[in-house]
């Protein structure tokens, strides 16, 4: 398994289009988009591996009560992403460290 090689899309009913789909095959990534109803041919998905996306979602809810990574407030990548860490550990802290 190489790290930095992307396995699964995880994405909502949104997602399901079949030029999306395409692109994902190409690039030999695993789609994991439930149909829409009105698919003709609905696309299988893994519902085991769909049901981490929601875990991703609160994530991202919890990680967005920190005004500043919901609002983007800082201009450069890097800083963004540096200031996402700092919330993430903040987060993750109570969960290893017994006070």
């Amino acid at each position: 398994m190489v790290a930095d090689k992307i396995e699964a899309l995880l994405a909502d009913k949104g997602y399901d289009a079949d030029a999306i789909r395409e692109e994902l095959a190409k690039a030999e990534i695993e789609a994991v988009i439930p149909a829409k109803r009105n698919r003709k041919n609905p696309a299988p998905h893994d519902a085991e591996k769909y049901k981490w996306r929601n875990l991703i979602e609160r994530l991202f809810s919890k990680l967005k009560n920190w005004r500043r990574v919901a609002t983007r407030y800082d201009k450069s990548k890097e800083s963004y992403l540096g200031f996402v860490a700092i919330a993430a550990v903040k987060l993750w802290l109570p969960f290893v460290h017994e006070a």
